[in-house]
């Protein structure tokens, strides 16, 4: 599986940006895609998930500001994220993980968001 990550960039505080991520390879089954993002000093954390059967999960920190949504037809998941705060700064990471056997972790290059005026 490949994850090719894209929209991030810089904006200013209160702004909106739209990620993407396209998968390809061996997309099938059973899988949870998401975004996870790693400020500098910090561990790489939890943004937002959203499952192959429709359930998703979001940090308290972005919840009512970033909305996850997905293609299955399109193997893409996107990240809309509104009312930017300078904390959201950071390498933002496409992520897939397939439950069905074969089971596997997969990671995109990450795309780097700059919250700041």
């Amino acid at each position: 599986v490949q994850l090719q990550a894209s929209g991030g960039g810089l904006v200013e505080p209160g702004g909106s940006l739209r990620l993407s991520c396209l998968a390809s390879g061996s997309v099938f089954g059973i899988n949870v895609m998401g975004w996870y993002r790693q400020a500098p000093g910090k561990q790489r954390e939890l943004v937002a998930t959203f499952a192959s059967g429709g359930s998703t999960n979001y940090a308290d920190s972005v919840k009512g500001r970033f909305t996850i949504s997905r293609d299955n037809a399109r193997n893409t998941v996107y990240l809309q994220m509104n009312s930017l705060k300078p904390e959201d700064t950071a390498v933002y990471y496409c992520n897939l993980v397939r439950i069905t056997i074969p089971r596997g972790n997969y990671w995109g290059p990450g795309t780097q968001v700059t919250v700041s005026s």
